[in-house]
């Protein structure tokens, strides 16, 4: 059997995130709908997202060993941003939305796969091996 590369492992998530945000905006839109699926905020909210997460995963090379480590930080610093920028427009400073949100998770999880298919392309390292504990447990991260 063989194992999908790292790469392989990020991208097909991120297609299905952005196959579903898609489907989702496939609906009809009227002209009262005030927050529409692709609207010109959208683009803002997916482009910041993913630049976030490329941005994340670029920095967090420095400490993390593995792409799977850096994806989840890149991905958790893109979307905690967003998740926080959505909170404050609920607490009345601004129009919260879903599907802001949902532009926000689709960008992080594009950007992740970016970075990590860039790294993967550009490396001439392979993944570091999960190392054993004194206990004999094995991490993988």
């Amino acid at each position: 059997m063989v194992r999908p590369s790292s790469a392989q492992r990020v991208l097909k998530p991120a297609a299905a995130l952005f196959g579903l945000a898609l489907l989702l905006g496939c609906g009809s839109a009227s002209a009262s709908d005030s927050d529409p699926w692709f609207g010109p905020d959208k683009a803002l909210h997916f482009g910041f997202s993913a630049a976030l997460a490329a941005g994340g995963y670029a920095a967090s090379s420095a400490w993390l060993d593995t792409r799977t480590a850096r994806a989840l930080a890149g991905g958790g610093f893109s979307f905690t941003l967003g998740a926080g920028k959505e909170l404050y427009d609920l607490s009345g400073r601004g129009d919260p939305s879903f599907r802001d949100l949902t532009w926000d998770l689709v960008g992080a999880a594009v950007g992740v796969a970016l970075a990590a298919s860039l790294d993967a392309l550009t490396s001439s390292k392979r993944e570091p091996q999960p190392r054993a504990s004194a206990h004999g447990l094995l991490f993988h991260f």
